[in-house]
């Protein structure tokens, strides 16, 4: 198993949105392809509402709803992007992970 400093931090909430962690020797087993998969979709997902959001913002009669709705959205995805890349680069010895 790995080490308490060697735990990867996973794409998903415990409960009361605490981090959770995989301690695993095995980068190729389900848990870390389903973390990889998962932080992929994040990642596309991100993409995306990048886009969705420069087209909502230069539309001049955007509706105040959908703004609030559209950052609502951007906050989620960016908390995601961040959970990524705190855990990618806890993976590569840069940083420890933050709290979510």
């Amino acid at each position: 198993m790995t080490t308490r400093n060697e735990l990867r931090l996973l794409p998903w909430s415990g409960p009361e949105g605490k981090p959770c962690y995989l301690s695993t020797d095995d980068k190729g087993g389900y848990m870390s392809r389903l973390a990889d998969n998962i932080e992929a979709e994040q990642l596309d997902t991100a993409a995306m509402l990048v886009e969705h959001a420069s087209n909502t913002l230069d539309d001049q009669g955007t509706d105040p709803d959908d703004l609030r709705r559209l950052t609502g959205e951007l906050t989620g995805t960016l908390r995601d992007v961040l959970r990524v890349a705190t855990s990618r680069g806890h993976l590569l010895g840069m940083s420890e992970p933050h709290r979510f």
